[in-house]
């Protein structure tokens, strides 16, 4: 056992996360094994990365395109999972995190359904973005997917799959501070921003329905969806995962490795400084003005985000509001996904159906 805490405590809090999402339970038993130190962990869950990796590209030599696409896909979960907090070593961190681009890039065309890379322009910039399709839908619904402070693009499979088997597309992208985003564009409260910017992408495509927009945001991307669907009304549902209410109001409570990451991903060189960038993440005197359905996930026994915070936006919200609270839950209550993953999907898709489809659509027998 390592005398690390910082390690101990990664080992405690993530391993529902990891498995949930894409890793075997014995790589994540074999790799955290093996380190003496958290500054071991990028380097420990590259190498495990680059071992399914090779599997991928061996199948993929062989013409065995579903099972390259399955290992391009666990791939590209590992180097994210190589990367994602590791903030303490950026350039490290950054070769891990652009090898999990580049695999799920790979597995996409071999995904079933598949799925293709989307640029959305947005201030000068360009935000990126996956967009899938489900199979057998013309023009489908579509769901924006936010991630959260240390998850990205490559890490939402799992979250995916729910959707697209209910017959609806999904677009989850990198927003300012995450992902490829994080290089460039500071973390910002103001999330409504990039989500517009989205939803403008969606409205050029004639191969999905814009008029039914759901949106979707897990850990602080919990946050960033309510935030969204407060300012645009072209959501008309959201789903929050885990999400603060006030993350300034939280940061006290935060574990370390937690604000360290939002610093750095805020361009900003001191602790005060994250501080007040935090305070601007807020649904103080803005819940109010969500008016589309909502439905609210989190777990009890949440050690980042107080459960309070669900509750308190399932109050203040002005439409429909569902409150799934787990009380054996841990954030996001990854540890209790059979819970609350399929029927969310569930709920997203009976409440775009309400939705009048485009004149245009042509859609597929209900599923």
């Amino acid at each position: 056992m390592s005398s690390d805490p910082a390690l101990t405590s990664a080992i405690a809090h993530w391993g529902a996360r990891f498995v949930a999402n894409g890793v075997v339970l014995t790589d994540f038993e074999e790799v955290t094994a093996s380190m003496n130190s958290y500054d071991d962990w990028c380097a420990a869950w590259s190498a495990r990365a680059a071992h399914h990796e090779k599997v991928a590209q061996e199948a993929l030599a062989k013409g065995h395109f579903l099972t390259a696409g399955e290992a391009f896909q666990r791939a590209g979960v590992y180097y994210h999972f190589a990367a994602f907090l590791f903030v303490n070593d950026v350039p490290q961190m950054k070769v891990a995190h652009m090898k999990a681009v580049a695999c799920r890039q790979a597995a996409l065309p071999h995904l079933t359904p598949p799925g293709e890379r989307v640029g959305i322009p947005f201030e000068g910039k360009t935000l990126y973005g996956i967009l899938r399709k489900p199979a057998g839908v013309a023009k489908p619904p579509v769901m924006v997917m936010a991630v959260g402070l240390d998850s990205t693009k490559e890490e939402t499979e799992a979250y995916e799959a729910p959707f697209l088997a209910r017959g609806i597309a999904i677009l989850v992208f990198d927003g300012p501070g995450q992902g490829e985003a994080q290089y460039d564009l500071a973390i910002r409260g103001d999330y409504e921003a990039p989500v517009k910017a989205v939803i403008d992408t969606i409205e050029t495509r004639a191969d999905l329905d814009s008029k039914r927009v759901g949106m979707w945001g897990v850990s602080l991307g919990g946050y960033y969806a309510p935030r969204a669907a407060a300012f645009d009304k072209r959501i008309k549902a959201c789903i929050a995962l885990g999400g603060p209410f006030d993350w300034g109001a939280a940061w006290d409570g935060l574990p370390a490795l937690t604000r360290e990451a939002f610093r750095v991903r805020s361009h900003v060189n001191t602790p005060e400084d994250a501080r007040r960038n935090a305070q601007t993440l807020s649904l103080e005197g803005i819940a109010q003005n969500i008016t589309c359905p909502m439905f609210i996930v989190n777990g009890r026994l949440d050690r980042i985000v107080p459960p309070g915070d669900a509750e308190r936006l399932a109050r203040e919200v002005k439409g429909e509001a569902e409150l799934m609270m787990i009380d054996d839950g841990n954030h996001i209550a990854n540890n209790r996904g059979y819970r609350w993953r399929s029927q969310s999907a569930d709920w997203m898709k009976e409440r775009l159906s309400a939705v009048m489809p485009d004149n245009g659509s042509a859609q597929s027998a209900a599923r």
